[in-house]
């Protein structure tokens, strides 16, 4: 017989409880004939009904709200992926995105960027912040003459005269804060963000006309055209990604194009040599 999502759940459910540490979460030790903690405990710990937990454990409870599901991920002390792991046996689908924003990149991650020689490359957090980026960003895009205050996205695409002239800015602009939208919903951060919607709105008219067109779009890939002013036109194909344990950050790669414009990048990384 196939097991079903409730068998499923209700195994998943019945081993996490099993991993936990009733004297640790202030429980008696005494009369445990199995491990972990009993099925009234994760109940009470949950703040819903036992013979409902049980019967969730046995397959049989009903499809539980995200709420409740939320209640019961905390209550088995889940780490991340495993609350994310039971919202997709349970509901078919990934949990709400809880962001916490973080400091700093992995050296892994530093590496990643590194290896990429001659395709610029960087990370930014949720807020389009720069945190990392390799040393053909630093020739293409400048990034190393740039000050802390001065490392947001946003702030120098709206605020910077140069990147103006550097692409098609309208149609760039438009992309840019549809794609900002939609990264800080995904990662759970609207409100992370709210300051810094709140200045670019005052201080930028044409920011704040799209942000009020509540447009959203994906980075996913494509061509853009660059106009350098050291070595003219360079093509690239631009890529996107997610890191994976942080929904906080997003690395991002320009490939260039023909191997014209990779010896253009070439050119430009020996120069700041």
């Amino acid at each position: 017989m196939p097991e079903t999502n409730g068998d499923q759940l209700g195994a998943y459910l019945k081993d996490r409880r099993a991993k936990l540490d009733p004297a640790a979460l202030g429980f008696s030790m005494t009369r445990r004939r199995t491990p972990g903690l009993r099925r009234e405990e994760v109940a009470q710990r949950a703040n819903v009904s036992a013979t409902w937990y049980t019967w969730l454990e046995q397959g049989r409870g009903g499809s539980p709200s995200m709420d409740v599901l939320d209640r019961i991920a905390r209550a088995l002390m889940l780490t991340n992926v495993e609350r994310e792991h039971l919202f997709f046996i349970a509901l078919g689908h990934s949990p709400e995105v809880r962001y916490q924003a973080k400091e700093g990149i992995s050296p892994r991650i530093q590496r990643v960027l590194d290896a990429l020689e001659f395709s610029p490359a960087f990370v930014k957090t949720v807020t389009w912040d720069l945190v990392a980026w390799n040393r053909a960003a630093a020739a293409f895009f400048g990034y190393d003459a740039l000050g802390p205050e001065q490392r947001n996205i946003l702030r120098r695409f709206f605020f910077d005269p140069q990147v103006r002239t550097g692409f098609d800015w309208e149609t760039a602009a438009r992309y840019a804060v549809a794609a900002f939208r939609a990264d800080t919903v995904r990662a759970g951060a609207a409100a992370d963000v709210r300051s810094l919607v709140d200045e670019l709105c005052r201080l930028s008219p044409e920011f704040e006309k799209l942000w009020r067109e509540n447009d959203v779009r994906t980075h996913g890939d494509g061509t853009k055209h660059f106009r350098h002013p050291v070595v003219g036109v360079i093509d690239v194909e631009f890529s996107s990604f997610s890191i994976d344990g942080r929904p906080d950050l997003n690395l991002v790669v320009y490939n260039p194009v023909t191997p014209k414009d990779v010896n253009k990048i070439r050119k430009l990384i020996a120069s700041t040599r």
